[in-house]
């Protein structure tokens, strides 16, 4: 509502910009006038609208004419009220009349206006020191001309920041609808049954006996606690003035939500010039010059209330929210998805939905890597492995490294080889296969359960409108233009071979980034190589016995430090490669951004677990001729009992110590940064509490939404869905860590929307957009990883071609743990000590293990003995395991790709029972068109023969 003020009558009239009340007088004179010639003349309706019409635009571009005759004051002073949530006297006789039988609670609430009728559709924030005077005024006088009513408000706690309210009345609502194709509810959806069979009817009667006996689903929410979301039981069409008495609208001021309203503010807001100029346009150059300093709709009133809400109900949808969705006690329920919609839009929805779904779907596969874990456990003691090792006390190992390692016996490393058994059992190859397919499974089930969100919010037919132009791309191609083939308009215009320089320039940007990702990589498997033999060293026996598991801890919390710090950089320099790329459209801009950022840190999270994976202990050659990094430094071998602990060690850590760090920064960062400002605002106003403050200004004082949107929480998603399978094979536990923590997010993902931040505007979008497309890469790359982990390192592959070729029972076609007799001897090959370089040899020759110097270690390798023909040559063994790994992983690929590619086959895109429901609507919504139709133009005929007028050529 605009601010009012008396005319002479004493009657409140709306106060008006300079200029503008004659203009609208003028033409309110010149409408009545037009309608009464038209009862005179018996002109067509149509005709008056049309004129009104123009009238409308008129009205609508006066700024540009009248500018200069007539400006108003600084800041419009006339609107502000220097921080009075209740009207002063003079204010109060002003309202009294407009007030009449508006609820207190609407003036003091702050969601209103000051006369507690005009709800506070968006919010404007700027300071008076600001020197973007000038362009403010412009805008704000632009704002009021398409319609919008302004109010504003000096901060309490501050009063060089003012609020500039805004308030969208009915008439400009229906317009931008109209014009936004907007979807609204018009008719009640007529929900019909499949004829079914009797004795299914009494099948599914005694099923629903049987359930009542059940205690109540506890993880579905309470019906009666969800308000009727009244858009999800009707049928909706694009909104339409002229077919206006079709709309089911009950009370005009909650037919659009609260969503919508400000979703069509801002879309007027992005279209309202601030200077003269082809493009000084759009709320959001005004907010990167630091015109204005925030934008953002309200929240709706407080989360909290000291009134249950089983007792008296929510007070609000974001009271509502908190107490189904974002409290901590709500954590198996089910998510309230709609109403997440209707408060925070379809994109953000969306988010969620997903969330929700990959969170669910984890539990089948955490339920079987657990099982996995626990046959492991099972199986421990019947492992023929590990007892060898455990039972080898005659075994006497060659040193891991120079001079400060000492011989080992193999016993020693028992407790390692059984902890490997846990990971690397019989059903490790039946996991991966199940990974892959759910990877499969997960994503085409996502696509049904997308498709039945997008129906249920009408976003089946919803096409993005064409996007604007970013300005940076504006200013920078200004100079050239080109027809845009779908507005035909002339819009700028980037060359094809600026393109493809700027293209090139940016993919050397990321090759040069991974290359600083490697560097690192390299850095660390230095440190393991030196520290190893530090720690072999150390004066604490603990450390010095486990020298190699140290080495592996702490090597991996310095790469979790490296990537952490690395991430901050590649922010930066995936920003500078987008902004160089010069992409046309924000969505181009986001797309961009988005798989710059993935690729650097999935590069920069994954290279030391592909390092430890494939190439740890891979090209160390032997002892008596190791290869060296720079001919100084020993490459480090893998533990007795093989990698895989390594690398299970490797995922474990960065797994936990990352997903704390996420959560940490989610939601505790915010929490500190909003406690700090209850702080500060407690010194300086110590006699205000915090419930004095409207709502705008304790909106404002929240955190704004991340600058990228929905980025980082997708981003975190993503690399999680990555860990869980792509290496998920050498650590079937991560799906449940990974469900144990969704389980988390979901709460706290929840309660920093609901509590945290600002309230972001409700976005449309069909799905998730380019990460489907990445999730999809993620799963074929799964296939191939733990296709290579199997084969490459784990011992399945040794162990499989010794039972069956070299075991006991070789030729017999077995492959039991009997078989397996004598495997840890034979994948061990033996060295003459005296074969030792002079700075390999250790420091001690091994007489404390019988009394004499050793004269032979073991290691392990598929070689020839020091005697033999060709000393330390490859063995046949040895060639008959790599052919057998590779053949593994050709057969295991084609036939995991052949699964994934028939399940893709067989499920459909979209539900039968949804493609029925979308052609049986179809049908529906144009038979009550149809008939709405024809019912209103016979009773306008009907009308027209009452009055005896006669019209040639109707219909029907």
């Amino acid at each position: 509502m605009e601010a009012s003020s008396s005319g002479s009558d004493g009657k409140p009239i709306t106060h008006q910009p300079e200029g503008r009340e004659h203009c609208q007088g003028r033409h309110l004179e010149t409408q009545i006038s037009i309608r009464l010639d038209a009862q005179k003349r018996d002109v067509d309706f149509s005709e008056i609208l049309n004129a009104i019409q123009e009238i409308a635009k008129d009205v609508n571009i006066f700024f540009d004419e009248l500018e200069g005759i007539a400006s108003p004051s600084k800041d419009d002073e006339s609107l502000l009220h220097h921080g009075n949530l209740t009207s002063t006297s003079e204010d109060t006789s002003r309202f009294e009349a407009v007030g009449e039988g508006v609820p207190e609670k609407n003036k003091t609430s702050g969601l209103y206006f000051r006369d507690g009728k005009c709800r506070i559709d968006y919010l404007l924030v700027y300071r008076k020191s600001n020197p973007q005077n000038e362009k403010r005024e412009v805008f704000e006088r632009n704002i009021r001309a398409e319609g919008l009513q302004m109010e504003k408000e000096s901060s309490l706690s501050n009063s060089d920041i003012i609020f500039v309210k805004l308030h969208a009345p009915w008439e400009v609502l229906g317009k931008y609808a109209e014009l936004m194709n907007v979807r609204m509810p018009f008719r009640r959806k007529i929900y019909y049954l499949h004829r079914r069979y009797k004795f299914l009817n009494r099948i599914e009667k005694q099923l629903s006996r049987f359930r009542g006996w059940l205690p109540r689903k506890p993880m579905r929410l309470d019906k009666e606690r969800l308000p009727d979301l009244e858009e999800n039981d009707c049928y909706t069409a694009p909104f339409s003035q002229q077919r206006i008495h079709h709309f089911i609208i009950h009370n005009k001021d909650t037919f659009f939500n609260n969503a919508t309203r400000s979703r069509i503010v801002h879309h007027i807001l992005q279209r309202v010039k601030y200077e003269e100029g082809k493009n000084k346009i759009g709320l959001n150059r005004l907010l990167t010059n630091g015109s204005y300093e925030a934008a953002f709709p309200l929240h709706e009133g407080g989360y909290r209330s000291k009134k249950s809400i089983r007792t008296h109900g929510a007070e609000n949808h974001r009271h509502l929210l908190y107490e189904c969705w974002a409290s901590w006690g709500a954590w198996y329920k089910y998510q309230p998805l709609d109403l997440v919609r209707r408060y925070f839009g379809e994109k953000i929805g969306l988010y969620f939905a997903w969330l929700g779904w990959y969170t669910g779907m984890l539990f089948p596969a955490a339920f079987v890597g657990l099982f996995v874990f626990l046959y492991g456990v099972a199986t421990l003691n019947h492992c023929q492995v590990s007892k060898e090792v455990c039972q080898a006390t005659e075994i006497i190992m060659c040193p891991i490294c120079d001079k400060y390692c000492p011989f080992m016996r193999l016993s020693d490393s028992c407790v390692y080889a059984k902890v490997t058994h846990l990971f690397d059992n019989g059903a490790t190859v039946f996991f991966a296969v199940f990974m892959a397919v759910w990877a499969t499974v997960f994503l085409e089930f996502w696509k049904r359960r997308r498709a039945v969100i997008a129906y249920d919010w009408d976003l089946i037919d919803w096409e993005e409108e064409e996007e604007e132009i970013r300005p940076q791309f504006e200013a920078k191609y200004s100079k050239k233009e080109r027809m845009n083939p779908i507005s035909g308009k002339p819009e700028p215009y980037q060359a094809f071979a600026d393109k493809c320089s700027r293209i090139i320039v940016s993919a050397s940007g990321i090759f040069f980034m991974i290359c600083v990702v490697i560097a690192a990589v390299f850095g660390i498997v230095i440190y393991r190589v030196v520290t190893v033999s530090t720690f072999a060293a150390f004066k604490w026996a603990l450390i010095r016995n486990n020298s190699q598991v140290a080495t592996t801890g702490t090597a991996v919390c310095i790469n979790f430090c490296i990537i952490m710090l690395l991430n901050v950089l590649y922010e930066k320099v995936a920003l500078f490669l987008t902004n160089l790329e010069q992409p046309r459209t924000e969505s181009e801009w986001e797309n961009s951004f988005t798989l710059k950022m993935f690729l650097f840190q999935f590069v920069n999270l994954n290279s030391s677990t592909f390092y430890i994976a494939f190439f740890l202990g891979r090209f160390t050659g032997h002892p008596g001729a190791y290869l060296r990094l720079i001919n100084r430094w020993r490459l480090e071998e893998c533990h007795p009992s093989g990698c895989l602990i390594d690398l299970c060690m490797q995922m474990g850590i960065i797994m936990v110590l990352k997903q704390t760090w996420n959560n940490f920064m989610e939601l505790g960062y915010p929490l500190i940064q909003n406690w700090w400002t209850r702080r500060r605002l407690r010194q300086e106003h110590g006699s205000l509490r915090k419930a004095s403050f409207p709502q705008w200004e304790k909106d404002y004082n929240l955190q704004p939404m991340n600058a990228y949107g929905l980025f980082d929480e997708y981003l975190e998603m993503i690399l999680q869905f990555g860990f869980t399978t792509i290496f998920v094979a050498a650590f079937p536990l991560a799906p449940l860590l990974a469900l144990l923590n969704n389980i988390i997010e979901i709460r706290l993902d929840a309660y920093k929307f609901v509590t945290q931040w600002r309230r972001p505007l409700a976005s449309r979008a069909k799905d998730i957009g380019i990460w489907y497309g990445i999730l999809e890469g993620i799963g074929i790359l799964s296939v191939i990883t733990n296709a290579f982990v199997i084969a490459v390192t784990s011992d399945f592959i040794p162990r499989l071609v010794y039972a069956y070729k070299y075991g006991p029972c070789a030729g017999q076609g077995e492959a039991g743990q009997k078989c397996m007799v004598g495997y840890v001897n034979a994948s061990l090959s033996v060295f003459l000590v005296y074969d030792f370089e002079h700075r390999s040899e250790p420091s001690s020759n091994g007489s404390e293990f019988s009394g004499t110097p050793l004269k032979y270690c073991r290691y392990r390798d598929y070689r020839d003995p020091p005697h033999a023909p060709v000393p330390y040559g490859y063995t046949l063994q040895f060639w008959h395991v790599l052919a057998a790994r590779l053949a593994f992983i050709i057969v295991f690929e084609h036939l995991v790709f052949c699964i994934k590619h028939l399940i893709s086959y067989l499920i459909p895109d979209l539900p039968k029972d949804l493609r029925d429901r979308m052609r049986r609507e179809k049908y529906l919504i144009q038979e009550m068109m149809y008939e709405a139709e024809l019912e209103r133009l016979q009773k306008e005929r009907k009308e027209r023969k009452k009055n005896g007028k006669s019209y040639h050529n109707e219909w029907p």
